[in-house]
């Protein structure tokens, strides 16, 4: 009887260990499952990456005043609404596209760069799209207003076209104006691209001084904005890119690209790439007080003779 006693427990245990093994393998087999639905990778849609790029087209343009540009990426019967909150109350004003342009015309400019950091995208019928992107604007480094856009979208041949803009607008308080070098650097790159030479001395202190390539400085704003303005009239295509953004002790280095078509005044037709860095000194205001840039001239004259290809 002990012995059958025994050859029974040790069947139960056998069962047991057995049951619980299948529940195991049944259990892993299912977490391996989740854990593949889970893990799998979302195909993105083509339109909504169109779109996207659009819509930081187009902010790009915008924030530098860019109406020509604007032109091509907006219906010319779009309406413009805001609505602004200021002293827990808010305004709204809306403005025809057109009439926008025409008042930007008559009143100073100041750049700004304005950054998305989260987009909805809704598509219907690959043609028609809502789209909404979470902003903050900034101006030279410093974040102004937390804004939310509101975008309608039609595609007319095979481009997204924009039809309606509405957005609100927060201004921030002074405790969140907290400023950004790296979204400095990105938007002194952009005023580089504005065909606005008054828009990069807007990044340097008033007595501020750029030098090129161990050239005579250029000292104060007036003096660098006909710098710049030497550079976008010898290629009014010109863009500029920040490549990296480097901190060591009190410098700073804005590694650049810069791509552009050699068009201007007297100009050989050539296409121009070439890379270089401006290293900076900044001010207590986060103003470029000095900017040392340097690039390879041998290679940028061979380029505007011979063209980036050859």
């Amino acid at each position: 009887m002990h012995r059958e006693l025994r050859y029974a427990i040790l069947l139960g245990i056998a069962m047991a260990n057995s049951i619980t093994s299948c529940r195991q393998e049944n259990d892993h087999s299912e977490l391996s499952k989740n854990v593949s639905i889970e893990t799998k990778v979302v195909e993105l849609n083509p339109d909504e990456e169109k779109i996207k790029t659009t819509i930081k087209e187009l902010l790009f343009a915008a924030g530098n005043y860019n109406i020509a540009e604007l032109e091509t990426m907006i219906s010319d019967k779009a309406m413009l609404g805001i609505s602004s909150l200021k002293d827990g109350v808010w305004s709204n004003s809306e403005i025809a596209i057109n009439d926008f342009f025409e008042s930007v015309k008559h009143r100073e400019r100041r750049p700004y760069c304005e950054i998305p950091n989260n987009f909805d995208i809704l598509i219907t019928e690959g043609q028609v799209a809502l789209a909404r992107a979470d902003c903050t604007l900034h101006r030279w480094g410093i974040p102004q207003t937390s804004e939310v856009n509101h975008f309608t979208l039609i595609k007319d041949h095979g481009k997204w076209k924009v039809l309606h803009i509405s957005w609100t607008k927060v201004a921030l308080s002074e405790d969140q104006k907290n400023y950004d070098l790296d979204i400095f650097a990105r938007g002194y790159a952009q005023a580089w691209c504005s065909q606005r030479p008054n828009f990069v001395s807007s990044f340097f202190a008033e007595d501020g001084e750029l030098v090129v390539n161990n050239g005579k400085p250029a000292i104060g704003t007036a003096a660098i904005t006909h710098v710049a303005q030497g550079f976008m009239e010898a290629f009014p295509d010109m863009i500029v890119s920040l490549d990296s953004l480097t901190t060591n002790k009190a410098k700073t280095k804005f590694h650049w690209t810069l791509t552009g078509t050699n068009a201007g005044p007297n100009g050989t037709g050539n296409k121009v790439n070439i890379n270089g860095f401006e290293e900076w000194t900044l001010n207590d205001d986060g103003l470029i007080q000095k900017s040392k840039g340097h690039f390879d001239e041998k290679e940028y004259k061979r380029q505007l003779e011979f063209g980036a290809d050859k």
